[in-house]
């Protein structure tokens, strides 16, 4: 049995990319990376053998076939601590695996003689992954945030999420807290960018990636909107969280040289310091802290947390 290695897995909307990752170094080890593409619509034994196909190929190439320790970066509404998925219809993803234990079913298609699971979301997943690297490796205190079809966050100090904090928000999460009409998701997604840039041009557009090419005044309007709202929405947890450093990813993030001037001038606006820096890593951050469940000593400190995340 090889203690040292474990297999993370990003679990995504409409993907799962599996790679077996070095936790003494916390990187990935080469030619171990597989990814499939899954129909989220899809009956359950669908989906899990889809699933199964990308692990199995990592448990191979590892090679990790006698003894396996899987852990999952998976969105929510999810219960970490036992691995049952409680997706439904308001979620628009993977509803056939509505109240499904995932060790109990995915198990009976993996080649592993004996399988661990363990789980995390995905988004405290990404800042785990990129708080082990970089920058953010020599930083005590960051946030990071995950901007795409939805907006994710964590608070890490020395490379552990907080959730139960004095100086983090409520579960340790920005995504549900209160902003101008409604709340962070809703002002920070690739669904408002789609609906404002609507509102603002009347041009129906498919995604972020493409109202950044579209380089008009519209398209620029957009993200110093974006930008702007951001800071804004941000200075508070700033100020009470003093990070030295902001590390974004997902998609929304790959536009940053657009809004990132914005958010920066209105945090400057209110006095405070912080770096901004977009993460190289993107999914293989969220695989890299998905698989670090299985250090002994990040386990023990976040493990009773886990119905929190």
């Amino acid at each position: 049995m090889n203690n040292q290695i474990a297999i993370g897995v990003d679990i995504g909307g409409s993907h799962i990319t599996s790679a077996a990752v070095d936790l003494k170094n916390l990187v990935i080890i080469p030619e171990t990376t597989f990814s499939m593409k899954v129909d989220n619509k899809a009956e359950k034994d669908i989906i899990l053998k889809k699933w199964s196909e990308a692990i199995n190929k990592t448990i191979l190439s590892a090679p990790l076939k006698q003894h396996t320790d899987i852990g999952f970066a998976i969105p929510g509404p999810f219960n970490y601590k036992n691995g049952i998925a409680l997706f439904e219809g308001d979620n628009d993803k993977y509803e056939s695996l509505h109240n499904v234990s995932i060790p109990e079913e995915l198990s009976k298609y993996l080649i592993s003689e004996k399988t661990n699971f363990r789980f995390l979301n995905d988004a405290t997943s990404f800042a785990v992954g990129v708080s082990a690297q970089g920058k953010a490796k020599n930083c005590a205190k960051i946030i990071a945030v995950t901007l795409g079809t939805g907006f994710g966050s964590a608070f890490i100090k020395n490379g552990i999420p907080l959730v139960n904090h004095p100086q983090v928000p409520k579960d340790g999460c920005l995504w549900d807290k209160p902003f101008k009409e409604g709340i962070g998701d809703a002002y920070f997604s690739t669904r408002w960018c789609i609906k404002r840039y609507h509102e603002i041009s009347t041009k129906s557009i498919q995604g972020v990636k493409e109202i950044a090419e579209e380089n008009t005044p519209h398209s620029k309007l957009l993200f110093e909107e974006f930008g702007s709202n951001m800071g804004h929405f941000m200075i508070p947890f700033l100020q009470k969280y003093q990070p030295e450093l902001i590390v974004m990813g997902g998609n929304i993030s790959k536009a940053g040289n657009l809004f990132i001037p914005a958010l920066k001038q209105v945090i400057m606006g209110a006095k405070l310091t912080v770096d901004i820096e977009i993460s190289t890593l993107m999914e293989d951050a969220a695989i890299i802290g998905s698989a670090k469940l299985f250090n002994s000593n990040f386990w023990n400190n976040i493990q009773d947390d886990l119905y929190n995340f």
